[in-house]
């Protein structure tokens, strides 16, 4: 018979939160219940989330949720799991906008749905749109809706023709080609990652297109790469102004703010 404080001294890769999410026990449970002892149903599913973690399947799959900002959210397979650093692209669109006012507000590339689904739970006077091209992580996003958001599928603006926002934000893919990084994402969906050689292919996009979508003194917001800064403020610096550029919370470059020019 193996009881929890055997498997807890086992070494197994997430074996605490593998054991939290078998037996549906917290973190106190498994302390303070060490001696209990699994059963065979219970040693055989945590015996299969021992292997995919063991073969690499990130814990967030696992479980189908993940943490960001004040909510958890379901991720599966067909979207990316959320990461810490994205959070810097809620704080800087609240330091933007005025709570208490009405804007439209753009999430392109929404995934899992954490930036639309965050801003509009935190100000729901806020009307938020959110796309994606991926029908599969619409519907995960959907699920995870607290508020009214207006989500439609499509590829960068084609979802959203004739409609124009007070602030467009995106993490869009940015990883490079070929980048060694993808080796350890490989259970991802790599649509979401990888955009060409330089990694800015659908960040030009993004870039080129956004005037036509953004109201007078528009803003767009964008999550990039830590060696990616340089190049997408000259981008932006032919239709927009007042660019900001911010790090996030490991002092690593990352994400960018800029306004529209005025006609």
């Amino acid at each position: 018979m193996k009881t929890i404080q055997d498997y807890l001294n086992s070494g197994a890769v997430d074996i605490a939160p593998l054991l939290s999410l078998a037996l549906k026990k917290s973190n106190v449970e498994l302390i303070t219940q060490g001696d209990y002892c699994l059963t065979p149903t219970e040693k055989q599913t945590l015996s299969e989330f021992i292997q995919q973690r063991t073969d690499g399947v990130p814990f967030s799959y696992i479980s189908g949720t993940k943490g960001f900002y004040h909510l958890d959210f379901k991720v599966t397979a067909d979207t990316l799991i959320p990461r810490p650093e994205t959070e810097l692209l809620i704080d800087i669109t609240l330091d933007l906008l005025k709570k208490n006012q009405k804007y439209q507000v753009l999430d392109l590339g929404t995934g899992s749905g954490i930036i639309a689904v965050t801003l509009a739970d935190i100000n729901p006077r806020w009307k938020v749109s959110a796309t994606d091209f991926s029908q599969a992580a619409i519907d995960v996003a959907k699920i995870n809706a607290t508020t009214n958001i207006n989500f439609t599928q499509g590829s960068w603006f084609d979802a959203v023709t004739d409609q124009t926002f007070d602030l467009i934000v995106s993490n869009p893919p940015y990883i490079e080609e070929n980048d060694a990084y993808l080796n350890d994402l490989t259970y991802e969906p790599q649509t979401a990652l990888v955009s060409g050689v330089d990694g800015l292919d659908d960040i030009r996009i993004i870039i080129n297109n956004a005037p036509e979508y953004l109201n007078k003194d528009g803003y767009l917001l964008l999550e990039h790469g830590y060696n990616q800064q340089t190049e997408i403020v000259e981008l932006l610096s032919i239709n927009f102004t007042n660019i900001q550029t911010f790090q996030d919370y490991n002092i690593k470059d990352r994400a960018i703010l800029a306004q529209i020019k005025n006609a």
